[in-house]
């Protein structure tokens, strides 16, 4: 330990070491060594505290850990060390975001002036603040149906503008940019920077998502940030982007951190890219493939149009060989007589038809003769009618003196029913 002696001259000032830093004047100012001296035992007076807290890092390197806890309800931070001694002691599962109780010894070193707590004992309290309410906006969005497959949009083939949201000259920014040129050189991003951490996170990521949203020339946007610690990443889980990013025309892809960050974007956004290197390559098509699959397609068309062409041609050249299409004649022939047995058997048919029909025709002429009246009157009988028409079929039928008409095979005559003939005519 560092000792102090006055050593006073008288006319000059004092040592600095031998000025107590609440002694110090303009004239006599103390030494950093015994502030930090003084420093040092006013902080060992304290001895352990038992403290409450979020763990944000947790660093193992050689066996002990390096991390910080950090307020519940502030962002105050305190930087914590665990030596391997201690840390076997204590809960295996312990990780960044665990809801901690801590008995801490303050610790400060002279050196360098750092002042850092050892970790005596360390138990769970339960999920940090923070992580426990980003598991409770999960639930309440993924119940809304934000996280539904159904109501993300596809991405366009191959976007004419990209907006890009993340930080200025990051390096997220460059990946992006120089895997998406990589890929198709004449690609074109519409870039908003804002800041990535903080309290300006989220309002400005939001201000520029609305504003590459309502520009009509950006096809799609991605929002990128390289990795980091839990609570770096909380304002791409805040409920105020995540509905901006729901409520959006344009497709989003987030492109938050590395593999393994997983803030509640990835579900809200259209497309999840585990790192923004990957965004590049699924927001734009590559060049050389694109290039290399017209080419297959090119080729499979030539191919395709090619055997359709040689099949047609074969196909013709079959149909020119038939016997039909080379002797068309032979079937004019082969035609012509069976029409001429056709017309023939027509006719014969015609002709008997004919005659089976006249000789009928003789027959019911014959019949009809024979039933006919006037083949009876041919035989001497006559009909008597009277002038009104009607046959005189009894002789009480007729009245004395009453005119009537005789009709013979040759003619008619009038008579009465006294015996004398009125007149009479004759037909030829």
């Amino acid at each position: 330990m560092t000792s102090f002696e006055p050593g006073h001259i008288v006319g000059e000032p004092p040592p600095a070491d031998s000025v107590r830093p609440k002694d110090s004047t303009n004239d006599a100012p103390t030494s950093v060594s015994r502030l930090n001296e003084t420093i040092r035992g006013f902080i060992a007076s304290w001895g352990s505290v038992w403290v409450e807290g979020e763990i944000t890092q947790w660093n193992v390197r050689g066996g002990s850990v390096f991390g910080r806890l950090k307020d519940l309800v502030t962002d105050a931070e305190i930087s914590i060390r665990i030596w391997s001694s201690t840390l076997n002691r204590l809960p295996a599962d312990l990780k960044v975001g665990d809801h901690v109780v801590a008995s801490v010894k303050a610790d400060y070193f002279p050196k360098r002036g750092d002042l850092s707590f050892g970790v005596n004992a360390m138990r769970h309290v339960g999920l940090g603040d923070q992580l426990e309410r980003l598991e409770r906006l999960r639930v309440q969005l993924r119940a809304e149906g934000l996280f539904d497959d159904s109501r993300k949009r596809p991405l366009p083939f191959l976007p004419h503008v990209i907006g890009l949201i993340t930080g200025e000259r990051s390096d997220a920014e460059k990946d992006v940019h120089r895997n998406a040129e990589l890929r198709w050189p004449q690609v074109r991003f519409r870039t908003q920077h804002v800041a990535v951490q903080g309290e300006r996170c989220v309002p400005e990521t939001v201000a520029a998502l609305k504003l590459l949203d309502a520009d009509p020339d950006v096809d799609v946007i991605v929002i990128a940030r390289g990795g980091g610690d839990v609570q770096s990443l909380l304002g791409f889980s805040d409920e105020r982007l995540l509905r901006a990013v729901a409520s959006a025309s344009t497709p989003v892809v987030s492109a938050i951190g590395h593999e393994n960050d997983r803030p509640l974007l990835d579900d809200v956004a259209d497309l999840r890219a585990s790192t923004p290197t990957d965004a590049a390559k699924r927001v734009v098509p590559d060049v050389v493939e694109q290039r290399t699959l017209v080419g297959q397609l090119r080729s499979r068309l030539a191919m395709r149009l090619s055997q359709r062409v040689n099949h047609d041609i074969a196909q013709l050249e079959q149909l020119r060989s038939r016997p039909v299409l080379r002797q068309p004649e032979a079937l004019v022939h082969t035609r012509a007589q069976d029409v001429e047995i056709i017309t023939s058997r027509g006719r014969e048919h015609v002709a008997r038809a004919l005659e089976t029909s006249a000789r009928r025709t003789s027959e019911l002429r014959a019949s009809l003769r024979a039933l006919s009246p006037a083949a009876t009157l041919e035989r001497g009988y006559a009909i008597a009618h009277l002038n009104d028409g009607a046959i005189v079929r009894d002789v009480n039928q007729v009245p004395e003196s009453t005119a009537f008409v005789v009709t013979v095979a040759r003619g008619a005559f009038a008579a009465r029913s006294d015996g004398e003939t009125v007149e009479s005519s004759a037909t030829p």
